[in-house]
């Protein structure tokens, strides 16, 4: 569907992520094709992670004890709230007044997974439990921390549909925004995935990237290069691997001088699935999202698609099959960041969308190394945005240079 004529627009965004937390950071680490995963020790295992850097990881600890309440919070929540104050500051909405009543919608894939899986081990071994427990693992407790930590008066709530939370989030901010029933909205997703139990999860999926390749020197080779494979169409294996961040984006009604980018078009749809975590050949899901973001836009004013894209054989194959369904042979510049900084689960929507935001920013294509597009656009006016996460819940969104 399109959007009703009064504009939505994307004032500021935030992020954490293996990339960096400022922009500049993010854009710089982008110019290069080296990736940002590290081989991390877990449970005794050499694993493919996407950590955030220690610089970064020095200042969530420096929130964690900033304030006896934020103590014993997980890390998915402190990475929201770091996230979230510099978004809501750079939109101007800190300032006391009319300002602070913005809604918050701050999702999570997991929710509080280190925390969660930490209490139930604890109870496992001891038959006991601590009273903060509920409180801190509840995945509700992402948004209202948030606003409690910035004093907002608005409507807050959290929600988990995994992969697609975050653009699901922004889904639900566009429909308050245009409902009239809220003039800011804070949108985005938090993930700190990177646990023992988690990653087991990914690798009885058998999706997982393996760290240790045996078949031959040069697949060695190349998987020590680029761990994680995503928009590798000639990839012989599955090669997700998981990330940590945060992201969120300041929505605001109209379209303001200082907004990044504005929202022409958004689109959704659910597949009817055959297999618990799988969708079809073809992506159906996807082709609607996007015909339905595509609305009022004809395709060929599309410039780039930031695609999903996780690295597994028939995530990224379904993925692509649907975009030449809808674009046919007239294909746009593809991309994706997570060869570079893993998969944040419920984050990594709103990752694609601040990818969006620097491209149309600086005017210049973000690239994958290991696949190549026919051609580069002259200039970046329009990209469309995708997410689709575990149950077919596919989001397309579609941005535009203001």
């Amino acid at each position: 569907m399109g959007l009703p004529t009064d504009k939505i627009s994307i004032t500021a965004i935030a992020s954490i992520s293996p990339l960096g937390d400022t922009m500049d950071d993010v854009w710089r680490n982008y110019q290069n094709d080296d990736h940002l995963l590290t081989l991390a020790n877990l449970e005794g295992n050499s694993t493919w992670v996407g950590r955030l850097p220690e610089t970064i990881s020095q200042k969530i600890e420096e929130l964690r004890h900033s304030d006896s309440k934020y103590q014993h919070l997980d890390k998915s929540v402190l990475y929201a709230l770091y996230a979230s104050r510099k978004a809501v500051a750079s939109a101007g909405w800190s300032k006391i007044g009319e300002t602070s009543k913005f809604g918050i919608n701050i999702g999570s894939s997991r929710g509080a997974t280190g925390l969660f899986e930490h209490y139930h081990e604890d109870f496992l071994k001891h038959g006991k439990i601590s009273s903060l427990a509920s409180p801190t693992t509840t995945l509700g407790n992402i948004s209202s921390w948030v606003a409690h930590d910035l004093g907002s008066q608005g409507p807050e709530f959290s929600h988990s549909i995994t992969c697609s939370t975050a653009l699901h989030a922004l889904l639900n901010g566009v429909a308050w925004l245009q409902g009239g029933m809220a003039n800011r909205f804070l949108v985005g997703g938090s993930e700190a995935p990177l646990t023992p139990f988690t990653i087991a999860q990914m690798k009885a999926l058998k999706i997982y990237a393996s760290s240790v390749d045996s078949e031959n020197s040069l697949v060695a080779e190349r998987s020590r290069s680029y761990p994680c494979r995503a928009l590798d169409l000639d990839k012989k294996r599955n090669s997700m691997v998981l990330g940590e961040g945060a992201s969120v984006a300041c929505l605001e009604k109209g379209i303001s001088d200082g907004a990044l980018a504005v929202i022409e078009g958004i689109g959704y749809a659910t597949e009817l699935l055959e297999h618990n975590v799988s969708i079809s050949t073809n992506a159906k899901c996807f082709q609607k999202s996007m015909e339905m973001a595509l609305k009022d836009t004809r395709k060929e004013e599309v410039d780039v698609i930031v695609m999903h894209a996780p690295g597994t054989l028939k995530g990224d194959a379904s993925e692509m099959n649907a975009i030449q369904k809808v674009f046919c042979n007239d294909l746009p510049f593809l991309t994706t960041n997570k060869w570079k900084i893993g998969h944040s689960f419920g984050a990594s929507g709103m990752l694609n969308i601040e990818m969006a935001l620097l491209m149309l920013q600086h005017q210049k294509v973000i690239a994958v190394p290991f696949h190549q597009c026919e051609s580069k656009p002259k200039s970046i006016k329009k990209v469309l945005v995708n997410a689709v996460g575990f149950g077919g819940n596919a989001v397309s969104i579609l941005l535009s240079k203001v």
